[in-house]
C-alpha cells in the first residue's frame, strides 16, 4: 500500500505525497485536464484527480518539484488548489458553496420568471395565460436577462476562457457558447425592432439563455447536495471517535480535547464512555464493545496487559489505560484513511468515461455547426433564428457531465458501504477487480481456523513418560513463535509442569525446531525433518494418520536422535467458515485451501467446510507460487490470509485479502482488509464489488444512452433548448441519485 500520509496540522500531506482539495472543475473535461496538466510536471510520478471528491491526489519527489509548484500549475490550467483540509473544515466548506449556489439559483430563478411568463405568451395553446405588456417589451426583457447572462453565469465565461486558453473544451464551453448565442442573437433583434413599426415584437429567445443557466444551476445545486450525502461513511466512522478524554495528571482527573492526548499519558475510562485511543490496560477489569470494528456483537473482556482500541466502547467496569497511540496513528484513523483514499482512487474502468470526455466537446462543437448548417441552408432556408435555435439545443444536450460523474460517485458509495461492513477496499482498482475473481485461495490458520491451536494428545515411546516427554518438548518450543509451539507450551504450563530454559535454539522453516534442553539435543517436527536426520519413524505410521485423519497436525519429537513420542494439536475451525465456503461456491468460485499442514490434516479439516481442492505441505516461501501456478492456467485469483506470514501471497494474487482484527499490520498488509474476524467477509466483499461495478455500468449506460439518443433528437428539431437544459441537468442528478443506491446494500 501507498505511504500513509502523516499529519501537517489539520492537512493531509507527506514528504512524496499531497491531497489538495479542488475548485472550479464542472465536467469530467476538467479533471482530465488537471490530470494530465499534473502528471506532465517534472518530477510528479502520479497524479490523480476525482470529479466527485474534488480533489487530486498527488504524488511527486519534493526534490524536483515543490507542493507550490503543483498548485500553481493547477491556478495556470484555470482551477484553485489547496491542501486538503480537515473533513469538518471540508464539510464546512462544502456547505458555504452549496449556500452560495442556492443564493445563486434563487435570483436567477426570480430574474427568469417573467422572462418564461413572456414566453408563454407565444403559444397559442396559452392564450389564455394573461401576459402583460411589459413584460413582451425588448428591452424590459433584456433588463431581466442581462443579470442572469453576465452576473449569475460569470463563471461559465472565466470557465469556458480558462479552458480555451489552454487548449481544450470544457462543459463551460459549451453553456457560453449555447447561451451567448441565444442572448446575443436576441439582443440584435431588439435593437433591430427600434427600427420597425411601433408594436411590432420580434421573436426574442432571451428566456432561452436565462432558462438555461438557471435549470444548470438547479441541476448542479441538487447534484452538490447529492454528493455531500455520498461522504456519509466517513462522518460515521469519524462520528466514532471519542471528543474528550479524562487524562490523570499529578493525581488529578482532568478532562482534555482528544487532540491533546499524547502516548504515554495515562487515561481513565468510565463505564459506558468510548476509549478515546488505542493502548493498554494499566489496571481495571471490563467487557469492551468492539462491534464497530470486528462486527463482533459479544463484548471481549480486558483486563491488565491487553490492548484496547480507540473508539469502541466500555461497558461495565473502570480502566485505567495508557495511551499507546493517538491521532492519525490509531486504528481507526487508518480505517478513515484507507476508506478515503479508496474513494478519491480512479477505478480502470474510468478510463473509458476520460477517454470519451476528453474528446467529446470538440466533437459536439463541429456536431453543432453542422446544425446550424443544414438547418440554416436545406431544412429552413434563411431563417436564421430556427437553426440557431436547434444548434443550442445541440450544444446543451451534450454536456458529458453525467459521463464524469458516473464512475467516481459509485465508488465513493460502495467503497463507504462496503466500510460500514467491516470490508476497507484499498483503492477503486480493487473494487473493480474483486467482482471478476474465479478463484479464492485460502490460508487455513486464522482464517478457516481460529488460529488458537490447542495440545489434544501425547503419545510417548520408547520409554519416555509423557510429563517427561512433554517437559522436554515444551522447553524446546518455548523459544519459538509458532502457534503449535504456543499451544503446547500452554498445555504442558496447563498439566502443572515446570519447564526449563533451552539453548542453541533453531527454527527451521517447514519442517520444525532443534533445542537443547538439560544437555540433551531435541528435534520436533515433521516426517521430513525426521527423515532428514535418519529418525526411522515408519512402524508409528497408522498412529499418525489416524490422528492426522481427525484433523489433529502431528508433531513428532526425538530425543539424542531416538524417536520418542508424537503430540497432536488441533485448531477448531470457525464457526462461519463453512458457511462462507457454501456462499463463494454459490457465487461460482472455485475455492482452494493452501497450508502447511500434511495431506492428511488439511483434507479433514477442508472437509469439514465443504472444500475441494486442497494444496497442502507448502512451505510458507511456496504460497506465492501456487497461486502464480493458478494464474498461468488463466485464473483470476484472491489470497485471503492474515496479512502477516502470507504477505508475499497476498502481494502476487490478483487481490490480496487480509482477515484481520484491525491492526495496522493487518490494515496494510493487503488490497483489502477484513475487519471482521471470519470468512463471511470474502463474498461479502465479492458481492459489494459486483454491486458496485453493476451500478457504474448502469451510470455509464444512461449517461452515454442519453447523449447518444439526445444529441439527434435536438439536431432534428424536436428539442426545444431550455427542455435540453434541464434534460442535461437532471441526468447529473439521476447518475448521482443512482450511486446513493449503493449506501441502502444490505449484505
Amino acid at each position: 500500500m501507498e505511504k500513509a500520509l502523516k499529519s501537517e496540522g489539520n492537512h493531509e500531506t507527506s514528504g512524496d505525497h499531497a491531497t489538495l482539495q479542488i475548485t472550479g472543475m464542472t465536467c469530467a473535461a476538467c479533471a482530465n485536464r488537471i490530470e494530465k496538466g499534473l502528471n506532465r510536471l517534472p518530477g510528479v510520478a502520479g497524479a490523480n484527480v476525482n470529479l466527485a471528491l474534488e480533489t487530486a491526489q498527488v504524488h511527486f519527489e519534493p526534490a524536483e518539484v515543490s507542493l507550490n509548484d503543483i498548485i500553481q500549475k493547477v491556478s495556470q490550467l484555470g482551477y484553485s488548489a489547496a491542501l486538503k483540509q480537515s473533513q469538518d473544515q471540508a464539510d464546512q466548506v462544502r456547505a458555504e458553496e452549496i449556500a452560495k449556489q442556492k443564493r445563486k439559483l434563487i435570483v436567477s430563478a426570480v430574474l427568469t420568471f417573467p422572462l418564461l411568463w413572456a414566453m408563454a405568451g407565444h403559444f397559442s395553446f396559452t392564450a389564455f395565460i394573461w401576459t402583460p405588456d411589459l413584460l413582451m417589451n425588448p428591452w424590459f426583457q433584456f433588463i431581466l436577462a442581462t443579470p442572469v447572462q453576465f452576473i449569475v453565469g460569470w463563471g461559465f465565461y472565466v470557465g469556458a476562457y480558462k479552458a480555451l486558453r489552454n487548449r481544450s473544451a470544457n462543459m463551460d464551453v459549451l453553456v457560453a457558447l449555447g447561451t451567448s448565442a441565444a442572448y446575443f442573437y436576441s439582443l440584435y433583434l431588439s435593437i433591430q425592432s427600434l427600427s420597425m413599426a411601433h408594436g411590432h415584437t420580434p421573436q426574442l429567445y432571451y428566456e432561452t439563455s436565462s432558462v438555461l443557466i438557471t435549470l444548470i444551476l438547479l441541476g448542479k445545486w441538487f447534484e452538490a447536495l447529492a454528493k455531500g450525502r455520498s461522504s456519509q461513511a466517513i462522518k460515521t466512522l469519524m462520528g466514532l471517535q471519542a471528543k474528550t478524554a479524562t487524562v490523570i495528571k499529578d493525581g488529578e482527573e482532568v478532562s482534555v480535547p482528544i487532540d491533546a492526548v499524547v502516548p504515554g499519558d495515562i487515561i481513565l475510562v468510565k463505564p459506558g464512555e468510548r476509549i478515546p485511543v488505542d493502548g493498554e490496560v494499566l489496571d481495571g477489569v471490563s467487557a469492551v464493545d468492539e462491534s464497530m470494528l470486528t462486527g463482533e456483537s459479544i463484548p471481549v473482556e480486558k483486563k491488565v496487559g491487553d490492548d484496547v482500541i480507540g473508539a469502541t466502547v466500555n461497558k461495565n467496569g473502570a480502566l485505567r489505560i495508557r495511551a499507546m497511540k493517538v491521532g492519525r496513528d490509531t486504528a481507526l484513523a487508518q480505517i478513515i484513511r484507507v476508506v478515503e483514499e479508496a474513494q478519491g482512487s480512479k477505478a480502470p474502468i474510468q478510463r473509458v468515461a476520460d477517454v470519451i470526455s476528453g474528446v467529446f466537446v470538440p466533437i459536439v462543437v463541429g456536431i453543432a455547426v453542422v446544425t446550424f448548417l443544414v438547418w440554416f441552408f436545406f431544412v429552413a432556408p434563411g431563417s436564421f433564428s430556427e437553426a440557431l435555435e436547434k444548434a443550442i439545443a445541440v450544444l446543451v444536450i451534450a454536456c458529458p457531465c453525467a459521463l464524469g460523474l458516473a464512475t467516481p460517485t459509485s465508488i465513493m458509495a460502495g467503497s463507504g458501504r462496503a466500510a460500514e461492513y467491516g470490508i476497507l477496499f484499498k483503492g477503486g482498482e480493487h473494487l473493480e477487480t474483486a467482482q471478476s475473481l474465479d478463484t479464492i485461495v485460502l490460508d487455513k490458520t486464522g482464517t478457516i481456523t481460529r488460529g488458537q491451536p490447542e495440545l489434544r494428545e501425547v503419545v510417548p515411546a520408547n520409554g519416555m513418560q509423557e510429563a517427561e516427554l512433554l517437559v522436554l518438548l515444551g522447553s524446546a518450543e518455548r523459544s519459538s513463535e509458532h502457534p503449535l509451539a504456543e499451544a503446547i507450551v500452554t498445555g504442558a504450563r496447563e498439566r502443572g509442569l515446570t519447564l526449563p530454559e533451552a539453548s542453541a535454539f533453531e527454527a527451521i522453516p517447514g519442517h520444525g525446531i532443534s533445542a537443547i534442553v538439560e544437555g540433551r539435543r531435541i528435534l520436533a517436527g515433521t516426517r521430513r525433518l525426521m527423515a532428514k536426520e535418519g529418525i526411522d519413524v515408519g512402524s508409528y505410521e497408522d498412529v499418525m494418520s489416524m490422528k492426522e485423519e481427525a484433523g489433529q497436525t502431528v508433531l513428532l519429537i526425538a530425543v539424542d536422535g531416538i524417536y520418542a513420542g508424537m503430540v497432536g494439536v488441533s485448531d477448531r475451525v470457525k464457526d462461519t467458515s463453512k458457511a462462507a465456503v457454501s456462499r463463494l461456491k454459490e457465487l461460482g468460485l472455485q475455492v482452494v485451501m493452501i497450508t502447511g499442514d500434511n495431506d492428511r490434516t488439511a483434507r479433514a479439516i477442508a472437509g469439514e467446510v465443504g472444500i475441494d481442492m486442497v494444496l497442502s505441505e507448502v512451505l510458507p516461501e511456496g504460497k506465492a507460487a501456487e497461486v502464480k501456478k493458478l494464474q498461468e492456467q488463466g485464473r483470476k485469483v484472491a489470497m485471503v490470509g492474515d496479512g502477516i506470514n502470507d504477505a508475499p501471497a497476498l502481494a502476487i494474487a490478483d487481490v490480496g485479502i487480509a482477515i484481520g482484527t484491525g491492526t495496522d499490520v493487518a490494515i496494510e498488509a493487503a488490497d483489502v482488509t477484513l475487519m471482521r474476524g471470519d470468512l463471511q467477509g470474502v463474498p461479502d466483499a465479492i458481492e459489494m464489488s459486483k454491486r458496485t461495478m453493476g451500478n457504474i455500468k448502469q451510470n455509464m449506460f444512461w449517461a452515454l444512452a442519453y447523449n447518444s439518443v439526445g444529441i439527434p433528437i435536438a439536431a432534428a428539431g424536436f428539442l426545444a433548448p431550455w427542455l435540453a437544459g434541464a434534460a442535461m441537468a437532471l441526468s447529473s442528478v439521476s447518475v448521482v441519485l443512482n450511486a446513493l443506491r449503493l449506501q441502502r446494500v444490505k449484505l
